[in-house]
């Protein structure tokens, strides 16, 4: 039996999840059995590296089916179905595709957040036959990219405010402030409330101040203007005229308002920012594979 696409195989990856909790290596092992693929199959890798076809297939199975909050990840590596999930069974689907998640409003506001191109948004909605080679390459890295921003939040969220001091001081100073990391790490505190707060030098002389706070909130637990405003009170209090606010979750339109109204500089990072800042800069992440796209040299065959 040929080895299923992503598609195919979310309804069984959504049936095994409201079996209980299972983990992703055991998803990949019954999808295998139970689609009766053979050990050649089983171990046939994706075009551009190692990893098994169908473990990657399987992966962004369940991902889609994450990001429409039909399973859930109680814990890395591990999945359940979620009670819209159980309703999505009871209806009897046929099969589950990317088509039928856009039914669901988390879903497409997962696919809202993809920082993609006019023409990459066009090439996702349409047949795949129909794009290019390279549209299609560069839909793919726009979901991939997606994901891990999505999942470096996550990550943060689950580890200690001691994770996410460290996670900031390794942005700063790969952006090119606070000076080292030892220098940064002295002048970023816990602030006791699952946040960070400090002033670092903006360069390495410490010729200027910059304050810094960041909060890990959950998603939903958008920042608001008295927030922002304590903060421009503080850069007083320090006698810096210039800060960051950081947050896991978004910032109120109030918020970013007040901001632009203040005497005193200050860059406000939401969640996407900050993630978005983590790839550019390598922080939480590492470079997976390097595929290099060739041309034709029209000067190499001029006579």
């Amino acid at each position: 039996m040929a080895i299923p696409d992503y598609e195919t195989l979310m309804l069984p990856m959504l049936k095994y999840g409201d079996a209980g909790v299972i983990s992703f290596k055991d998803a990949v092992a019954k999808a295998s059995d139970d689609f009766h693929l053979s050990d050649e199959e089983r171990q046939e890798t994706i075009p551009s590296g190692p990893e098994p076809l169908i473990k990657n297939r399987t992966g962004w199975a369940i991902t889609y089916l994450v990001k429409a909050n039909l399973l859930h990840r109680p814990k890395r590596a591990y999945f359940t179905i979620t009670d819209k999930g159980k309703e999505v069974l009871a209806s009897n689907p046929t099969a589950i595709n990317r088509k039928y998640l856009e039914q669901f409003p988390e879903f497409m506001q997962f696919l809202k957040k993809k920082k993609v191109s006019k023409s990459s948004e066009t090439a996702a909605s349409e047949d795949s036959s129909a794009i290019t080679p390279e549209e299609r390459i560069g839909v793919a890295y726009d979901e991939i990219t997606s994901e891990i921003e999505s999942e470096l939040i996550t990550k943060i969220l689950e580890s200690s405010p001691e994770f996410f001091e460290r996670v900031i001081v390794n942005l700063l100073v790969s952006m090119g402030y606070g000076g080292s990391y030892e220098q940064a790490g002295e002048h970023l505190g816990k602030s006791g409330d699952g946040g960070v707060d400090g002033v670092i030098n903006e360069d390495k002389l410490g010729l200027d101040l910059i304050y810094v706070q960041a909060k890990r909130y959950a998603p939903e637990n958008s920042v608001g203007r008295p927030a922002i405003q304590a903060f421009a009170g503080s850069l007083l209090g320090f006698g810096a005229n210039k800060g960051v606010f950081v947050t896991t979750s978004s910032f109120s339109k109030h918020a970013y308002e007040y901001a632009r109204g203040v005497p005193q500089r200050i860059i406000l990072i939401d969640g996407e920012k900050l993630t978005a800042l983590m790839l550019e800069n390598n922080v939480g992440v590492r470079v997976n594979r390097t595929i290099k796209l060739k041309k034709i040299d029209e000067d190499f065959f001029i006579e």
